[in-house]
């Protein structure tokens, strides 16, 4: 790690928050942090304003975001040079072609897509958002150093990004998009796919519950830094979700790990709990240090205990462009006189799995629980330990169930490495068989709602379909390989969907019946991009019976319709910008390799695809649109934009026709 790092990103010296900051907003809070509604040292409050959208709403399907896809000026180790994105030219952006819905038979019948039929009856109508990160960018246990330090860091914009800023505010614009689109053509449901709290933080949850709720926001912690004049910390009211939608929620991994990915008691010497409400900023080695013992590793947990060590900063909620404080090596002669210091707050508490799920039934907003309500309590699976798995039909008058599913890994897995794998445990495999066959014995469709998705990750990524079995207990091992699980899903002809986030990746994908005399086996996975991370999306999903008693679902994504001079716009600037610097790939495709890295077979291997050839291509079914190249269609170029809209087509058996035909002849 560079020595040097945190320098080029702090306004002014690190030894504490900006001194008249702290005397101006701490008087009275030392003791006492978590003031709700803002309070100001002069007795008064804050305006209780609202952040209108545009009042033009309208999907990607009608136009798209469009921007150069690079620019020259800051280096990815840069990322934290808020305030040089304008001179460079970062952010700026226009309106493109739209993009339209490509029609995919993949699971259908050779010569299927010469005769698609017309739509009979539209059965579901919801829409899903993912990864959202609500962050406290002032809590004093952050990884903000290692993203401008660490090479090996410098594309995470988990730890840090200038859309930190604005999570609040981004979600608030997309809570009113997807207002303005129900008044078009009513939602029945929404759900969120996991991930609304960056780091499992209580502030971090009770605003995103809040905003939902449509109450006051105040987006900031500690001192309140900033918050009459910075506008990303300034209090203002929500708009809150239309009351006639009900909304779901999926547990994901940064919802009960520290940024996602390490449990927060597993190891009692590092201090994590306690580092959420100290007064200094966090000291620890850097994580990011290969160990032979763990490699390959993104987040290697031995190496925070490890010299030397950083303080890891902070975001100075008093500065216009979120200048990062308390950052660098604790050797610096600027920490002499002690560590950074922040004023504590009691509301950054970590959540226990537990706790996180109980937050979910103190809410206005419907059903009481947010499907959590639904767990049955009185069985072997719905004990106390946080189970978060449930299921429930939208719309009594059609037989279409959704099982929401908890596939996040387990805090006492005993694991080393970062925590953000696919994962069943016994319990909650054998509830998903239980609930695949009830629903195939009740002659009901189904679409499976969980965090990660599956089949789309490399052995050896963060991502992957956990495979660890090295000093983990047996009972803590993952209970099914990817192919067993996958061979289950095919055989549950019923199935639709499987529909995910966590990967900030907007792919459709389709598992094909192995069989092509029983076509019903396949399935579709469709991914839903981040609310933080570009391109800051949300999806639709209208699910259709056909004229023919095929079902397509037609999945659209959706930009949140941000009103220039809002914050929400500012964050859309921001996360384009970071595009622009560091370049994710936004359409990305693995290679299909039965090992990587050099990792042997293990008793739950393969775990990339094991529906097709694991010789190193890619999935010939994610594709995305070319918008931008000279050879494009499109009259309005659009260079990058990681999104994908389709109608995919799925035959049902013989059996679900006739129960189809005979509900709605």
């Amino acid at each position: 790690m560079d020595d040097d790092a945190g320098a080029n990103c702090e306004n002014e010296p690190a030894d504490d928050v900006r001194r008249r900051d702290f005397l101006k907003y701490s008087i009275g809070t030392l003791s006492a942090v978590s003031m709700g509604p803002m309070a100001f040292a002069d007795g008064g409050t804050p305006a209780a304003q609202r952040y209108p959208i545009d009042s033009h709403v309208v999907t990607t399907r009608e136009r798209m975001i469009s921007f150069p896809a690079t620019l020259p000026g800051l280096a990815e180790s840069q990322l934290c040079q808020v305030g040089q994105y304008a001179k460079h030219g970062y952010g700026a952006w226009t309106f493109g072609s739209g993009l339209p819905a490509i029609a995919r038979a993949d699971l259908m019948p050779a010569g299927y897509a010469q005769r698609m039929p017309a739509k009979k009856r539209k059965l579901l109508n919801f829409f899903a958002i993912s990864d959202i990160h609500i962050t406290d960018k002032e809590a004093p246990n952050q990884l903000i150093l290692m993203q401008q330090a660490e090479p090996a860091a410098y594309n995470n914009t988990s730890i840090y990004s200038p859309v930190m800023m604005y999570t609040t505010q981004v979600l608030d614009a997309a809570i009113q998009t997807a207002n303005a689109l129900h008044r078009q053509d009513p939602f029945d449901f929404g759900i969120s796919l996991g991930d609304t709290c960056n780091s499992t933080s209580y502030n971090e949850l009770r605003w995103y519950l809040d905003l939902i709720d449509g109450k006051l926001i105040t987006p900031s912690s500690g001192t309140h830094a900033g918050a009459d004049r910075i506008d990303y910390q300034k209090p203002y009211q929500a708009a809150g979700l239309d009351k006639s939608i009900p909304w779901y929620q999926v547990l994901g991994n940064h919802d009960h790990f520290f940024i996602g990915s390490f449990p927060v008691d597993a190891d009692p010497t590092l201090g994590l709990r306690e580092s959420y409400v100290a007064d200094t900023v966090w000291k620890v080695g850097d994580a990011l240090t290969p160990s032979k013992a763990n490699f390959p590793v993104l987040f290697n947990t031995e190496a925070l205990k490890a010299s030397p060590k950083y303080y890891m900063g902070f975001i100075d909620g008093s500065t216009p462009d979120g200048a990062i404080a308390g950052a660098g090596p604790a050797a610096d002669p600027a920490f002499a006189s002690g560590p950074p210091r922040v004023v504590a707050d009691s509301d950054r508490r970590s959540l226990v799995r537990s706790e996180w799920i109980a937050e979910f039934f103190k809410t206005a907003s419907l059903p009481v629980g947010h499907g959590f309500g639904l767990v049955d309590r009185s069985s072997p699976q719905g004990d106390a330990d946080g189970f978060a798995c449930y299921s429930f039909v939208p719309k009594a008058a059609v037989p279409l169930k959704i099982i929401v599913l908890d596939d996040t890994q387990s805090e006492n897995d005993g694991s080393k490495d970062i925590h953000g794998h696919g994962y069943l445990d016994a319990k909650r495999w054998q509830w998903l068989q239980t609930e695949l066959a009830r629903g195939q014995a009740a002659d009901q469709l189904m679409i499976v709602a969980a965090h990660v998705p599956i089949a789309v990750s490399a052995i050896g990524s963060e991502t992957e379909w956990w495979t660890e079995t090295k000093n983990i207990a047996p009972e803590h091992r993952n209970a099914v390989g990817i192919k067993e699980l996958v061979d289950t899903l095919q055989g549950t002809p019923n199935l639709l969907l499987w529909v995910a986030g966590h990967r900030h990746l907007n792919t459709v994908k389709a598992f094909v019946s192995p069989d092509p005399a029983t076509p019903e086996q396949g399935f579709w996975q469709v991914e839903t991009a981040s609310l933080r991370d570009f391109p800051q999306q949300f999806r639709t999903f209208e699910v259709y019976l056909n004229s023919d008693y095929t079902v397509s679902v037609v999945t659209t994504n959706v930009d949140p319709a941000v009103a220039d001079g809002t914050p929400a716009a500012t964050s859309r600037k921001y996360a384009i910008a970071v595009q622009q610097i560091v370049r994710n790939p936004v359409t990305f495709n693995g290679p299909n390799f039965r090992t990587a890295f050099g990792i042997p077979n293990g008793p739950l291997a393969p775990s990339m695809d094991p529906s097709r050839p694991q010789d190193g291509t890619p999935d010939p079914t994610i594709q995305f649109v070319d918008m931008g190249s000279a050879k494009s269609a499109f009259a309005l170029p659009v260079p990058v934009h990681g999104s994908y809209n389709g109608e995919l087509f799925k035959t049902l058996s013989p059996r679900m026709v006739e129960v189809l035909k005979h509900r709605f002849a």
